[in-house]
């Protein structure tokens, strides 16, 4: 033992972590080797056998890591947008230009306590933030933003959408209820109010867009809406949109109908008694609802992943890597070298200050931005589902914006002038823009 320490005391710190790294990598690599021998043929049998779970999953763990994102931008925009409305700055100290200020939020309900007022309903007050962003992101699961990019797709997956987004006013009443405050229940009260009133207009809005399609599958109303935007169902159905987006504004809680959390009223409605992450729940759970309510705006009533003009064009670039066999191995290693070099040659030659290893670097992140840009023009033209992403983000994007601008334009309307307006003007509108359009059909289909 003796001559094993002073062996060991005499090794230097490289070849101590040699000595230890290598056994600890040989005996780690066979137990992987012995694990996927034994268990990767009856977990790839089992996966298999259960395509439907797998896909399941997937589709869920996508579409719950695809929010976070979602809501960050979301948050940004509004800071900045806002900002840029009243003649200010916006954020522009964490991360460049202020892009992670939003992270900086989130990282600040992580940090904040999570208190239980003592007199709570404390079951009913911790599953409340839990229904409120599940309904959202339930939401999300029948909405098609490519072609085959949907994470379920059935017959009545607008009837799905408009159930599971009731299931947001029953969180928001929970936690209203439980929280044994009056400003909290006031606001509760006020969102089932809202709820009620605004949910019939934004369910028949969309009467005549099943009418005229056929369906509730939301993927056919976006394949019949194919072509130009001309063929779009802003055109055919324009009272239904203009009453779909009122409605939608009013389910989404933004101003100026966002009776539910009415700051200067009710302090913050139902989320008054919440802190910590339960209460960035909530609002993580809005801002998720308002793109969850634009790609809804998108998909209805402007042509969905649908480019506006005939698209793609007829070209197309054959591109077949594996054609290359062992060839494409050393164009992978060759490549970026060369590229690297090339790029970096005009940075050394044009400046003195600039030396050989600052001009390699640049060469090597211009040649990186080069090669991803090339990437996306070729899968933009050649892969349906990548045109029809992009085009998707771009059109809800659109009316994100508009929502954040509504937020710095309007001021907030009077609680009875929002329950009169949905009853006296949405409602009768409504009903009226289905009368038509089953009449319009009908005279149609008799020719």
């Amino acid at each position: 033992m003796t001559a094993v320490t002073s062996y060991w005391n005499r090794l230097s710190i490289p070849s101590r972590v040699l000595l230890v790294a290598v056994p600890a990598v040989l005996v780690l690599g066979a137990i992987a080797t012995v694990a996927l021998v034994l268990i990767l043929p009856p977990l790839v049998d089992f996966l298999a056998a259960n395509e439907d779970l797998v896909r399941f999953v997937l589709a869920a763990t996508v579409i719950i890591v695809i929010t976070i994102p979602t809501a960050f931008v979301i948050i940004y925009l509004e800071l900045k947008v806002i900002a840029r409305m009243n003649l200010r700055v916006g954020p522009d100290r964490v991360g460049p230009w202020g892009t992670a200020q939003s992270l900086a939020h989130g990282f600040k309900f992580l940090s904040k306590e999570d208190y239980t007022p003592r007199g709570v309903d404390v079951p009913i007050f911790t599953m409340a933030p839990v229904a409120v962003f599940l309904a959202t992101i339930m939401s999300l699961l029948v909405i098609p933003f490519a072609p085959g990019l949907v994470a379920q797709d059935f017959n009545i997956a607008l009837l799905y959408f408009f159930a599971i987004g009731g299931l947001n006013i029953v969180g928001l009443m929970m936690a209203g209820w439980a929280s044994f405050n009056k400003y909290s229940l006031i606001g509760a009260l006020r969102a089932a109010a809202q709820a009620i009133s605004y949910e019939i207009p934004l369910t028949l809005s969309v009467v005549g867009v099943i009418i005229l399609a056929g369906t509730m599958s939301l993927s056919s109303i976006v394949e019949q809406q194919a072509g130009s935007f001309l063929d779009w169902n802003l055109w055919k159905q324009p009272l239904a949109l203009i009453i779909f987006f009122i409605a939608a504004t009013a389910e989404a809680n933004r101003t100026p109908l966002d009776m539910t959390e009415a700051d200067q009223e009710l302090v913050a409605g139902f989320a008054t008694e919440y802190s910590g992450m339960r209460y960035g729940f909530f609002f993580f759970a809005e801002y998720v609802n308002v793109f969850v309510v634009s790609a809804m705006l998108v998909v209805l009533f402007f042509g969905g992943w649908n480019a506006p003009f005939d698209w793609p064009f007829p070209v197309a670039i054959a591109l077949d890597p594996a054609s290359l066999g062992l060839g494409l191995l050393f164009a992978g290693a060759l490549v970026p070298v060369i590229g690297t070099l090339v790029l970096a040659l005009p940075f050394w030659l044009g400046s003195s200050r600039i030396s050989a290893l600052q001009a390699l670097v640049l060469g090597f992140i211009l040649f990186n931005v080069l090669a991803v840009t090339a990437a996306f023009g070729w899968a933009f033209i050649s892969v349906d589902w990548v045109a029809g992403l992009v085009w998707m983000m771009a059109k809800t994007y659109v009316f994100v914006f508009i929502f954040v601008q509504m937020r710095a334009t309007f001021p907030r309307v009077r609680v009875d002038q929002l329950m009169g307006f949905a009853w006296k003007w949405l409602l009768p509108a409504a009903l009226l823009n289905i009368f038509v359009t089953a009449i319009a059909v009908s005279l149609t289909a008799n020719r």
